[in-house]
C-alpha cells in the first residue's frame, strides 16, 4: 500500500497544474490522432468489420476525452457568456397544460421507508402526475446574489446545464388530455407541452392500465458549451441522474419503472416527436460559427412506468416498433426554441454519438424481477425526511467544510444502498431501487477514499457491486492489495480494505486539484467493466455505463442528504492517474465518474428563492 502512496510523490506526478478548471484553449489544431471514419450501413458481409470500426471510434473518444496532469482534454477556452446555451427547452405555439403544485401537507412516504417495499401504487391522474414531475424534475430553487439568478432543478446536472429533456407518453388524464397523448415537460412553468395525440391502441396493445412512458434525450450543446469534447461523458452521468430521479418519484406513487431497452434510436426519435429536427451533418473537424442544427436533441431512452406489483408484461418490441413508425404522420404541434446565437461543434461528440445509436433488438425480452429490499442497519441513521422533502432539498456541494465526520456504521449504510441487487448475499442483478429501471447486470464498483470516518482507517477501500467480477479486479489491480473486509462491516457489503494511508492529498490531485475531493468525509471513482461490456454486449452500451454511474450518483446524493451531510458529483479527474493508483492497464476497467460526500460550505452571499413562481427576470 506504501508503494502506490508513495508512487504520487515522484517528481513526474508533481508537474501538477495548480488550476481547477476546466477549460482549456480553444484549437481546431488537434493534439489527438483523428477519430477512424466509419460509415452506419451494415450488410452480412461488412457486420463485423463495422462492429469493430465503431468501437474503435467509441474507444478512441474515450481516450481523447481523458484528462492527465499534463493535458486536459479539448475545450473552450473560457465561457462564451453571449452564447450560454438557454437552459429551458420549449416548443413554440404547442399547447400548455399547467400541472398542480402539491399542497403543503406533504403525503409522501419517508424516504428510507422506499428502500424495504414500495407503497401500494396509486392512480394516474392530474394530481399524481404533477407530483411525479415536481418530484423528480422540476425546479427545486431559484438562487441569486448580485446581478445573477439561476434555477436548480431536483435532478442534478454537470455544470448545471441540465442537457436532459424529459416527455410524457400517456394514456388521457382527465384535465390534462382527452385523448391519448406525448408531451414535453417544461421545468420552469411546471407544465406539459402538448404535441401530438396518438392512436389509442398503442396503450391498449402493449402495455397495462396505469401505466405511462417517459422518454429522455440529450441536447449535448449545452454541456458542450463549458466543457467542450469531454460533455459527452457528463450528459450521460446527467440521463443517470435523470432515470433514478424518475425511479425515486415513481417508487413515492407506489409505481415501479422499467427501461424499454429493446427499442433502439430510430423508435425512441419518432416516439418522442424529435423528427422535428433537421439532420445533423456532423463535419470533419471543430467548427465554430452559427450551427442551428447542433441544437437537436439526441433521444437516449425511454423508461416504462407502471403500477407496483405487475410481475409480467409481455413487451412484442417487433410490433412497437411498428406502431411507433407510424408516429412521423401524427400532427406534431410546436417548434423548438433557439438556444443559442453562435455555437463550438466539437466533432467527436456527434461521431460519437451516431457510433452508439442502438439498434432494434427484437429478441430482447422484457423482464420484471421482484423487488429486492436494500440493507438497513438496526441502528436507522435516517433523519425524519418524506421522499419529497429529500429530493427537494438536495443541493450540490460547492466546497466542504475539511472537518465534519460520520461514524462507520453510517457509512456503512449508505454503501448497502449502493448495492445493486439489495440485501443478499452476491451482487449481480439489479433488483433494488432505483436501480432496477435498468435490465443489465451491475458493470460499475466503487473505489473509495476514506478520509473522516470515525471507527474506519483512513485508506483506499474498494466496493464490489458484481461479485463475478471479484476474482478478476484481484488479478487487475496491484499485488500488494489486502483485499480484507474491515472491521464491523456487514456479512453482506462486499466492501474490501486495500490499504491504509491518508489519502486526501492524493484524492485532491487526482480530482483535478480541487480540494472538495480531500475535504470530505470520503471520496470515490467509480470503475466500470468497460471494454469488455461494449464487446459482450455492444457499443451502445458505452452510455449506459455513465447512466448506472449516475444512477449511483443520486443514491449517494440523496443519502448523504438523509444523514444530514452533503454530496457533490465531481467530473473532472485524471483518468489514468487513477488507474495508476489502483495497477490498472488497458481498458477494461475504466474509472468513469467521481463523488465526494462530506459537510459542506454554505455560501452566506447567495439567496435562495422558491421554485415556484420564481422571479420574474432570470440569467
Amino acid at each position: 500500500m506504501q508503494s502506490f502512496h508513495r508512487k504520487f510523490h515522484h517528481p513526474q506526478y508533481l508537474l501538477l497544474r495548480s488550476s481547477t478548471t476546466f477549460l482549456l484553449p480553444f484549437t481546431t489544431n488537434l493534439s489527438h490522432p483523428q477519430p477512424p471514419r466509419f460509415t452506419m450501413s451494415v450488410s452480412t458481409s461488412s457486420l463485423q468489420e463495422n462492429t469493430e470500426q465503431l468501437l474503435k471510434q467509441v474507444l478512441t473518444y474515450h481516450k481523447q476525452t481523458k484528462h492527465s496532469f499534463t493535458n486536459y482534454a479539448r475545450g473552450p477556452r473560457g465561457l462564451d457568456w453571449d452564447n450560454q446555451p438557454n437552459p429551458f427547452r420549449r416548443y413554440i405555439s404547442a399547447p400548455l397544460c399547467p400541472l398542480l403544485h402539491p399542497s403543503n401537507s406533504d403525503s409522501s412516504p419517508l424516504y428510507d421507508s422506499l428502500f424495504n417495499s414500495l407503497p401500494p401504487p396509486k392512480p394516474i391522474s392530474k394530481t399524481t402526475i404533477s407530483e411525479f414531475f415536481y418530484d423528480s424534475l422540476a425546479l427545486s430553487a431559484w438562487k441569486s446574489t448580485g446581478f445573477s439568478t439561476w434555477s436548480l432543478r431536483v435532478n442534478p446536472s454537470s455544470g448545471n446545464l441540465h442537457p436532459t429533456e424529459a416527455y410524457i407518453i400517456s394514456p388521457p388524464i382527465e384535465s390534462v388530455s382527452d385523448s391519448y397523448f406525448v408531451a414535453h415537460y417544461a421545468p420552469k412553468e411546471h407544465s406539459l407541452e402538448i404535441r401530438t395525440q396518438i392512436p389509442s391502441g398503442f396503450f391498449t396493445n402493449f402495455f397495462p392500465n396505469g401505466s405511462f412512458l417517459i422518454g429522455l434525450s440529450s441536447i449535448f450543446w449545452r454541456e458542450a458549451w463549458k466543457y467542450g469534447e469531454r460533455a459527452f461523458r457528463y450528459c450521460n452521468h446527467d440521463v443517470g441522474h435523470a432515470i433514478a430521479a424518475v425511479s425515486m418519484a415513481a417508487a413515492g406513487q407506489g409505481w415501479d419503472v422499467k427501461l424499454l431497452d429493446g427499442l433502439g434510436h430510430d423508435e425512441l426519435k419518432k416516439l418522442m416527436g424529435l423528427d422535428v429536427y433537421p439532420e445533423f451533418k456532423i463535419p470533419s473537424t471543430t467548427v465554430k460559427g452559427k450551427l442551428n442544427e447542433i441544437e437537436f436533441e439526441h433521444p437516449d431512452c425511454l423508461l416504462l412506468v407502471f403500477p407496483n406489483g405487475i410481475q409480467e408484461i409481455d413487451i412484442n418490441y417487433k410490433d412497437l416498433s411498428l406502431a411507433i413508425s407510424k408516429f412521423s404522420k401524427l400532427d406534431w404541434k410546436g417548434e423548438p426554441n433557439s438556444l443559442s446565437k453562435e455555437h463550438i461543434c466539437w466533432d467527436i461528440i456527434y461521431k460519437t454519438s451516431e457510433a452508439i445509436k442502438k439498434p432494434l433488438t427484437t429478441e430482447k425480452n422484457f423482464i420484471i424481477e421482484s423487488f429486492q429490499k436494500s440493507g438497513n442497519l438496526s441502528a436507522n441513521p435516517y433523519n425524519p425526511l418524506t421522499l419529497r422533502e429529500l429530493v427537494r432539498k438536495r443541493r450540490s456541494a460547492v466546497d466542504m467544510d475539511g472537518v465534519t465526520s460520520i461514524e462507520k456504521e453510517k457509512f456503512y449504510q449508505i454503501l448497502l444502498h449502493c448495492l445493486p441487487s439489495g440485501f443478499q448475499e452476491g451482487q449481480k442483478r439489479q433488483l433494488g431501487l432505483p436501480y432496477r429501471a435498468m435490465d443489465w447486470d451491475s458493470e460499475v464498483h466503487c473505489v473509495l477514499f476514506v478520509h473522516r470516518v470515525v471507527g474506519l482507517a483512513k485508506g483506499l477501500y474498494f466496493l464490489v457491486r458484481n461479485e463475478e467480477h471479484f476474482d478478476d479486479l484481484k488479478k487487475a489491480t496491484r499485488s500488494d492489495f489486502k483485499w480484507e473486509k474491515p472491521e464491523g462491516c456487514p456479512l453482506e457489503l462486499p466492501l474490501y480494505e486495500l490499504g491504509r494511508a491518508d489519502c486526501m492529498k492524493l484524492s485532491k490531485h487526482l480530482s483535478c486539484h480541487q480540494d472538495i475531493a480531500s475535504d470530505g468525509c470520503f471520496s470515490l471513482g467509480m470503475v466500470a467493466h468497460l471494454e469488455p461490456t461494449l464487446k459482450d454486449k455492444g457499443v451502445w452500451m458505452y452510455p449506459r455505463l455513465f447512466w448506472e454511474t449516475g444512477v449511483l450518483g443520486q443514491v449517494l446524493y440523496l443519502e448523504a442528504h438523509a444523514i444530514g451531510i452533503s454530496a457533490t458529483g465531481i467530473g473532472c479527474f485524471f483518468d489514468d492517474p487513477v488507474h495508476d493508483v489502483l495497477g490498472l492497464t488497458g481498458s477494461n476497467y475504466q474509472s468513469l465518474y467521481h463523488f465526494t460526500v462530506g459537510g459542506p460550505v454554505v455560501d452566506k452571499r447567495i439567496m435562495s428563492l422558491p421554485a415556484y413562481p420564481g422571479p420574474v427576470n432570470d440569467t
